[in-house]
């Protein structure tokens, strides 16, 4: 599929709400679209991962894309709304990837991952990315927007006014629930779930 003209941008809403209405062609113009994007996500999510991961950002696009062509219940909204499905669905590769390579090497070394405040900054606290998951697993039976706004912002590196489109609330409350969920999830992991009964 050829790029658009220069300073001509592809109106990815359009595409999507094409998708939407079974438009089979439709996938086949937005994936060249978003397709760069996905691979800056999954480069910026492998970053975060020890050195000699064995998933490729390649194979995490790969797999991303299969499963979110297979979304036919989500009804697209717009860009924001797609790359908050694709986080979540990039959180599950990486999580499957994990549980199989722990299962395959038994006790093995960890796949570690590091919760930054300010993202791409990564030397705060590390932990494997099952952990990580049980951690916002918990997080999200007590609060199910900060698990959204965690994914978009650590998984996607989604900004702050992208997530609050996405999410339709303020960038504030974006900012509020990030910190607080950030919080949350680096005491849940240091205490070994301690924190898990308390709400964030």
């Amino acid at each position: 599929m050829p790029a658009p003209p220069a300073g001509e941008a592809p109106d990815v809403t359009a595409l999507l709400l094409r998708w939407n209405a079974g438009d089979p062609r439709a996938l086949d113009d937005l994936t060249p679209v978003l397709y760069d994007d996905l691979r800056r996500v999954a480069r910026g999510m492998l970053l975060r991962e020890t050195p000699g991961h064995t998933l490729s950002a390649t194979a995490l696009v790969h797999e991303a894309y299969l499963r979110l062509v297979d979304q036919r219940r989500v009804r697209w909204e717009n860009r924001a709304h797609f790359f908050g499905v694709a986080a979540h669905i990039m959180r599950r590769v990486l999580v499957d990837h994990a549980r199989a390579r722990a299962t395959a090497k038994r006790g093995g070394s960890a796949t570690k991952v590091a919760i930054p405040d300010d993202i791409p900054v990564e030397d705060l606290v590390a932990d494997d990315v099952l952990s990580l998951d049980a951690a916002l697993a918990r997080l999200a039976a007590l609060d199910p927007r900060k698990v959204r706004v965690v994914e978009m912002k650590f998984f996607a590196g989604m900004t702050n006014l992208e997530i609050a489109e996405a999410l339709a609330v303020s960038d504030a409350t974006v900012e509020r629930d990030w910190k607080m969920a950030r919080a949350w999830l680096i005491a849940a992991m240091d205490r070994g779930g301690a924190a898990g009964g308390q709400e964030p």
